[in-house]
């Protein structure tokens, strides 16, 4: 790989007797990866490949965009690196985290991994575009306890203080860590970029302190290997922010001790982690965790007014589907955006001066006298206890999934069914005679091709 000259002085000077390997591993190919959903029936296939040792749910090897398990939400794709991010937050069920730099999504669906569906997940990105990528995987994975933000960090501080349990931070950055796997990010490349964005990282930064509670954590990570966007921004953290320490963070498989020589020389450095690829197998990355000092927390303004409430055709409409067809009406926070049904999460600050991007679990759309279901409802539902399931074969699921109707051998009863293959949810369908109606979201519709 044809590195950037002023990288390869800066490393030389840096990593001395261990650059020859460092420069090598450039050219060795990436490793891939990927995290099973622990909400879903397990795929065998899928935990059959070698487990990533330092990150629970996750596995070296390859997964298809094309494939049942990744379309149903089973399986999200990961560079193996990329996961000791949320191994190292690893929140715990209840707790109120928010990943403040969110897109595409792995982390997120890494951190829903652990809350399982309890507590409160906010999700934000700050570009537009990537907000709606960041979406779709959260509607993909099945997440139920997830409200989407598209702010900036100093919108989001005031309405968020001393909030969260868990803060991840996973900064914008100059990406030498994703060289291997994406050359193009060596040509915006330059020693003045990674000091922009070493600046850009402690004003962030700023706002997100602000928002950990008392006691609570803050998990700062990056895909770089510049000192100034790693160790050198947190010892301006504890410089600049004496109420926060680093916590110590476990280092296996050639993880390794963050350098502070390449910083202030500040010992308590040693606690974030480097992860290299000529070390270990993956790409490059830097975390921390820094932990707050107990005290006294502000308490948010206000609460939340998310939607409309429903009218009592809507509640009627809604019960009579979730109770013939999943069997439960466990869903209580309900509101109306228009005509779209949302389950949302409870005691929320005011967040009018939020732009919310989805406000909760997306359930589906009020129509003329009935109630059709969202395709985020069929992911986020467990065939397992789902009342109303139909089980497709693979042939089927391709039709499915390229937006075709198909017909069964046998006619069922006439109504909404979740459609389920090898046990994974796949979407809402509805039977009429012999016919299941295709209600597959047309934007997500594709060609499954033989290998």
């Amino acid at each position: 790989m044809d590195l950037p000259k002023d990288f390869i002085t800066k490393y030389q000077r840096l990593l001395g007797p261990d650059a020859p390997a460092f420069f090598a591993s450039f050219d060795e190919s990436s490793e891939g990866g990927y995290r099973v959903n622990p909400s879903r029936p397990e795929m065998p296939a899928l935990t059959a490949a070698p487990a990533v040792p330092y990150a629970k749910f996750g596995y070296y090897g390859p997964v298809s965009g094309r494939s049942l398990a990744h379309q149903s939400g089973a399986v999200y794709s990961q560079e193996p690196s990329a996961m000791f991010v949320g191994a190292t937050a690893a929140p715990q069920r209840g707790e109120r985290v928010l990943d403040l730099c969110a897109a595409p999504g792995g982390k997120t669906t890494h951190l829903a991994s652990y809350l399982e569906g309890t507590g409160l997940l906010v999700t934000n990105e700050i570009n537009r575009k990537r907000v709606s990528v960041l979406a779709e995987n959260v509607e993909r994975f099945g997440v139920k306890n997830a409200l989407i933000l598209n702010d900036a960090p100093e919108q989001l501080s005031p309405v968020f203080p001393d909030f969260f349990d868990k803060v991840l931070v996973d900064a914008p950055c100059s990406g030498e860590g994703m060289f291997r796997k994406d050359p193009g990010a060596m040509d915006y490349w330059s020693l003045d970029y990674v000091q922009e964005c070493a600046e850009r990282q402690h004003q962030i930064l700023t706002e997100a302190l602000k928002m950990v509670k008392p006691g609570g954590q803050l998990i700062y990570s990056t895909c770089t290997f510049a000192p100034e966007e790693d160790e050198q921004t947190m010892a301006w953290v504890l410089d600049n922010y004496p109420d926060f320490h680093l916590v110590p963070i476990e280092k296996t498989a050639g993880v390794i001790d963050a350098i502070p020589e390449w910083a202030d020389g500040n010992p308590e450095l040693k606690k974030a982690a480097r992860l290299f690829p000529h070390l270990m197998k993956g790409e490059g990355h830097f975390v921390a965790k820094l932990e707050r000092d107990a005290g006294e927390s502000r308490q948010p303004r206000g609460k939340a007014k998310l939607g409309t409430p429903l009218t009592a055709d809507q509640r009627h409409l809604w019960a009579d589907f979730a109770q013939d067809v999943l069997g439960t009406t466990d869903f209580t926070d309900l509101v109306t955006v228009k005509d779209q049904l949302f389950a949302v999460p409870a005691n929320l600050p005011d967040l009018k001066r939020c732009h919310v991007f989805r406000p909760g679990l997306h359930l589906g759309t009020f129509k003329k006298n009935r109630f059709e279901p969202a395709y985020a409802l069929a992911l986020a539902s467990d065939p397992r206890t789902t009342a109303h399931t139909l089980t497709i074969d693979d042939q089927q699921w391709r039709k499915w999934v390229h937006g075709d109707t198909f017909s069964l051998a046998s006619a069922p009863t006439k109504g909404w069914y979740l459609l389920t293959c090898q046990e994974q949810p796949v979407g809402f369908g509805k039977v009429v005679g012999n016919t299941v109606k295709n209600f597959f979201p047309k934007g997500l519709r594709f060609m499954v091709y033989d290998d």
